[in-house]
């Protein structure tokens, strides 16, 4: 690639959140075999990434994708010996989940909150406030257990039955999960109608609520082409910690025509161009997308891994 051009008023690091594994893979209509999975998150961690959300302890009945995360588990417990740092979050969704992660002596959990009423009753079957309720004894349990809790806040700029989101009602949920003692919180924009002047709006109003940018992580969606320039807003804004998903996996049902999560390669491009440390390996990503590429049948959604491998992906 070209010789990066640092830009003095970003930050020197940037860590990356990745979920393909969960979030891409959950959404894909074939289920993928559990040797393919296990690969997958040891060719990533092989690539550089330290923070890789490998699975969901979600009931196989509402994401029959994830059914094998107990199967999955035991064949990356020795990864972290392999490559010191390396974090493998799961997703769960209420105490029977927690439950079933902490047997599996999960280092990280997850827990998914819409920042909308429509989304929570949809995707939760309970109101916002409802699904904090459920979400505090799980975050209470799990620091007690000395594990460490993200919490996911979804639909943070749109949502498809109420339209735009205020940022007011965004950061009133959100605080209710940092309170209850998530350790970061990730601003989903779940069907990826954000710009970047709502990106930097949204993360000034938590900073007047008394968030510290560092307890902030962004989760952007590209289905109008935005989230690259979104992700630079909230780098210029302070955050350091980005989600992305290895070739672009994933999506969002609730959105027509939505690309999917922002590609892990296109933003490990971006970001290197910057002079901004990521510790991966560029060309070693690329490769583990093309061939999970192969392993699904298509071609990666990625631009930079088509440009670099050509349009098979």
């Amino acid at each position: 690639m070209p010789d990066p051009v640092p830009d003095p008023t970003l930050p020197a690091r940037v860590r990356i959140h990745e979920v393909g594994p969960r979030d891409g893979l959950q959404n894909e209509s074939a289920l993928v075999p559990v040797e393919v999975k296990a690969e997958f998150v040891t060719r990533l961690a092989a690539a550089g990434l330290r923070t890789v959300e490998a699975t969901s302890f979600v009931h196989p009945k509402w994401v029959p994708q994830l059914a094998d995360a107990e199967q999955l588990m035991p064949e990356l417990a020795g990864l972290p010996a392999l490559h010191p740092g390396l974090r493998l979050p799961v997703l769960v969704p209420n105490e029977r989940g927690l439950d079933r992660a902490l047997a599996h002596h999960a280092s990280d959990i997850a827990v998914f909150a819409s920042a909308t009423e429509t989304f929570a009753r949809r995707n939760l079957n309970r109101s916002a406030d409802e699904a904090m309720a459920m979400f505090r004894p799980v975050v209470e349990r799990a620091g007690a257990a000395g594990v460490p809790v993200r919490g996911y806040l979804s639909m943070c700029f749109g949502d498809p039955w109420e339209g735009p989101v205020s940022p007011a009602q965004v950061v009133r949920h959100g605080l209710q999960l940092l309170e209850m003692g998530c350790s970061e919180l990730s601003l989903g924009d779940t069907i990826g109608v954000a710009t970047p002047g709502q990106v930097t709006g949204l993360l000034a109003a938590f900073v007047r609520a008394g968030v510290p940018v560092d307890r902030l992580a962004v989760h952007f969606h590209d289905t109008y082409g935005q989230a690259l320039a979104n992700t630079l807003a909230a780098l210029r804004g302070g955050v350091t910690v980005v989600d992305a998903s290895a070739g672009g996996l994933g999506g969002c049902p609730y959105a027509k025509s939505a690309t999917g999560n922002l590609a892990t390669e296109d933003l490990v491009w971006m970001l290197h161009g910057l002079g901004i440390d990521t510790g991966v390996d560029l060309a070693a990503l690329v490769a583990t997308s093309g061939w999970m590429a192969r392993q699904l049948g298509r071609p990666s959604q990625s631009r930079t891994v088509r440009a670099l491998l050509g349009p098979s992906g």
